[in-house]
């Protein structure tokens, strides 16, 4: 299988043991400023778009194809990713797009029905040199293998990558999606024996939950994809407010959102330089 972009951005930190950040594009806004944020870091960088946004959008094609033309225009090297995908529809889209790498979710199947679906789209997906991540959670788990007390377990995380084929995968280790505070208390041995017992990049969901100092820690014991949106969206909603607290006759929107797309690309350089810990 040929190599995609994303597998040539992640493989040398893989290597390295360094890691590359991975955030979510809700607008265009969002992909210009992690664009922006990784050309001043001077890092690559993959840009993700969820199943969730798609539908927001109304589509895949409108939000997918404009950051893949800021992808194919940057500076540095960047991948643009299906995000926490459930309908392997979605998936043949993005594929169709050009998206070099997807994350198929079937974390909430029986495990047996998690292998067969996930093998479908990893077979699927490496037929076109695109890069597949999966998640291994708990059956029924609201929140996959991110719901709160979730562990993955490194002997089932190894089975579940060979019998399936995938390039990465999402583990639990302490994390969980969307927390608006950066307490999470991450599990670091755990993230040590699964990148012992793990022949793939893992991956670290629910990052905006972990402080600066456990992110680098989570990096250097194992992790190599990491997630992050609602910290950015959080950066990006706190500009766009200040400015209409200041300026209550604000109407051109250029003049709020382009404060706060500064800013979320400031945090994307710094929290890519934090990552680069290898």
């Amino acid at each position: 299988m040929p190599l995609s972009a994303t597998d040539e951005i992640v493989a040398p930190a893989y290597t390295r043991t360094s890691g590359v950040g991975a955030f979510n594009v809700v607008q265009i806004e969002h992909a210009e400023a992690i664009v922006a944020g990784a050309e001043s870091a001077g890092l690559p960088v993959i840009l993700q778009i969820s199943e969730n946004t798609a539908r927001y959008h109304g589509s895949l094609a409108p939000i997918g194809l404009a950051s893949l033309a800021l992808a194919r225009a940057a500076d540095v090297p960047v991948a643009v990713h299906l995000d926490h995908a459930e309908s392997a529809d979605l998936v043949r889209e993005a594929v169709d797009l050009g998206f070099t790498s997807v994350m198929f979710d079937a974390s909430t199947l029986p495990y047996a029905r998690n292998v067969e679906a996930t093998r479908e789209i990893t077979d699927h997906c490496h037929r076109a040199g695109v890069w597949v991540e999966a998640e291994l959670g708990e059956v029924g788990g609201k929140d996959g293998a991110h719901a709160p007390g979730v562990r993955t377990d490194p002997d089932e995380a190894a089975a579940f990558v060979t019998a399936t084929a995938v390039d990465a995968l999402a583990v639990a280790v302490g994390s969980s999606h969307a927390m608006l505070t950066r307490d999470a208390v991450l599990d670091f041995g755990l993230i040590t024996r699964l990148r012992s017992a793990v022949g793939v990049p893992l991956v670290l969901h629910g990052s905006s939950g972990v402080a600066d100092d456990d992110l680098a820690k989570a990096v250097t014991a194992g992790m190599t994809k990491v997630n992050i949106s609602t910290h950015l969206n959080r950066t990006f909603t706190r500009v766009v407010r200040d400015h209409l607290d200041a300026h209550p006759e604000a109407a051109d929107p250029r003049k709020y959102l382009g404060p706060a797309r500064d800013a979320v690309a400031a945090e994307v350089a710094r929290l890519l330089r934090l990552l680069a810990v290898g």
